[in-house]
């Protein structure tokens, strides 16, 4: 009889047995990768990081915001490419707003080199000049990524609003 591990509710996937090792080292090496390529994005705009906020994504990644603009009746662009979306995004923000964000909830499906990423994101934003104005917003963040060498990056991205409170016009 062959001992099995029940590593179902942390992999999302059937029992492995104990002889399974390196594929539940690897399954849990690629969702630990795939869950940083969202922290990277979001620690990136918070530190205004920019190597670290451009290491997320793939050369063509696609970023779509505007479901979430849409919602309070803002307009952005689909942002294509790594350069575009980095730029878009540190640019509209420096010296001008301030921001956190949380990622919580994420929930990971690999399919050999790519994987789909689900999570929650609250991200808050405030004019640097006056606290006072703000955005809190809880987002869902639905991303398509890719294994690239060692690292996953996000490919593709749409971010999806859930609530909001505050003045998202005054800050995007």
């Amino acid at each position: 009889m062959s001992a099995t591990l029940d590593i179902a509710s942390v992999t999302g996937t059937r029992a492995l047995a104990a002889d399974d090792t390196p594929d539940i080292v690897r399954e849990l090496h690629d969702r630990a990768e795939i869950t940083d390529a969202l922290y990277r994005f979001a620690l990136g705009q918070d530190l205004r990081d920019r190597e670290l906020f451009a290491s997320a994504f793939t050369a063509d990644a696609e970023l779509d915001f505007q479901p979430t603009a849409g919602k309070w009746g803002g307009v952005a662009p689909l942002m294509t490419g790594r350069d575009f979306i980095v730029d878009t995004i540190l640019g509209g923000f420096a010296g001008r707003v301030d921001t956190s964000h949380q990622v919580t909830n994420p929930r990971i499906a690999i399919d050999g080199d790519t994987a789909r990423l689900t999570a929650l994101v609250e991200a808050q934003h405030l004019l640097t000049a006056d606290h006072g104005v703000f955005a809190l917003l809880k987002n869902r963040y639905d991303v398509e990524l890719r294994r690239e060498g060692a690292r996953w990056l996000m490919h593709r991205i749409r971010i999806a609003n859930i609530w909001f409170t505050g003045e998202p016009t005054a800050i995007f």
